[in-house]
């Protein structure tokens, strides 16, 4: 899971001007920040959208700090006027949009108009309790997102309503795979917790789950999938041993699932991607196991000396830094999106 202090780091320092390996090319990738806004005032959402465009104003570094780099966008761009497939983002645990801000711009440069909401409570600049609680409105997050963009072309292009994808890291995982039909089972996951437990993982349910009793039971075990999500991508998830059997072997749509082969104490690969990949129908489902990689490793690319300055900051946090031996971080993201540019190319193809 994302750490609070990690993400604040990645999302708080102040901005430099250093250009990403995978930024986009320059004059192609759009970039606004929106608020949508809670009818009941109690969950607004900021929103991050890149997309296509044909301006040619100067570009802007974007999601970029002396920690990690970012990448170059036209800041409140004029959209192209061709319509696009949509992918949402769903950042980790006390993340925010910035930690995939380097496959937004990728898929930008694939076609993709792409929205990644901070999700109230579980982000760097929302830590409210009672928000974090309430842990089944993540995926409602993302579905709000797709309300909005696919309903105003003029915020970042027009969508092709038949082809929307979801992607997310961590507790982002999580939450798409839950937005696809996976419910989940608070009893469930107490017990596997006994069974296996982990204390970071397991911990987590005093904040996420338990404050809320047995209304968050109940929410969890009734949330329904968005049916214009055609496809999912999951990249090293956690919490997934809740999700109950039967709901992940009901989901009827693509499903690519990313576990980080090298343990860093967090979210064992074969213990949660990897449960549940071996209970989503076999002939929809892909999982990869990367072998080299880390669960920070589906981040931001860090610049030379950022574990040593996170370290500096907050002691035992430079592990967002780690990957595993033989390959940089930058070669992994390659091997990450060009399965993703593929997966999403069979799964929600042009009309």
């Amino acid at each position: 899971m994302m750490r609070h202090t990690v993400a604040a780091l990645a999302a708080g320092l102040s901005i430099l001007t250093l250009t990403g390996s995978f930024a986009a090319m320059a004059g192609q990738v759009g970039f606004r920040q929106i608020e949508l806004t809670d009818k009941s005032g109690n969950r607004d959402l900021k929103v991050a959208l890149w997309y296509p465009t044909s301006d040619t104003k100067s570009v802007e570094m974007i999601g970029e700090n002396p920690a990690f780099i970012g990448i170059e966008a036209i800041k409140d761009a004029t959209p192209d006027k061709n319509a696009h497939p949509l992918v949402v983002l769903s950042h980790g645990y006390g993340g925010s949009w910035r930690n995939l801000n380097w496959l937004a711009g990728e898929l930008v440069g694939q076609g993709y108009i792409v929205a990644a909401p901070d999700h109230p409570g579980t982000t760097t600049f929302n830590r409210d309790k009672e928000q974090a609680a309430k842990l089944w409105e993540r995926p409602h997050d993302l579905s709000r997102v797709i309300d909005t963009v696919t309903s105003d072309s003029a915020l970042a292009g027009k969508i092709e309503l038949r082809r929307i994808a979801a992607i997310g890291h961590s507790l982002g995982g999580w939450s798409v795979v839950a937005l696809a039909g996976a419910q989940f089972d608070r009893e469930r996951f107490e017990k596997d917790c006994k069974d296996n437990p982990n204390p970071r993982t397991c911990g987590l349910a005093d904040e996420l789950i338990n404050p809320q009793g047995d209304v968050a039971a109940e929410k969890l075990k009734a949330m329904k999938a968005d049916p214009r999500v055609g496809a999912i991508v999951s990249l090293d998830l956690g919490l997934a041993r809740g999700f109950t059997q039967e709901s992940l072997n009901s989901i009827s749509v693509p499903v690519l699932i990313f576990g980080a082969g090298v343990d860093i104490g967090d979210l064992p690969a074969k213990l949660e991607s990897g449960y549940v990949a071996s209970n989503m129908p076999a002939k929809t489902t892909q999982y990869v196991e990367i072998a080299d990689a880390a669960h920070f490793s589906f981040m931001q690319i860090c610049k030379a000396g950022a574990a040593e300055l996170i370290e500096a900051e907050t002691p035992g946090d430079g592990i967002v830094c780690k990957d595993g031996a033989g390959r940089s971080r930058e070669a992994i993201h390659r091997e990450v999106v060009d399965m993703i540019i593929a997966f999403l190319a069979k799964s929600i193809p042009a009309q």
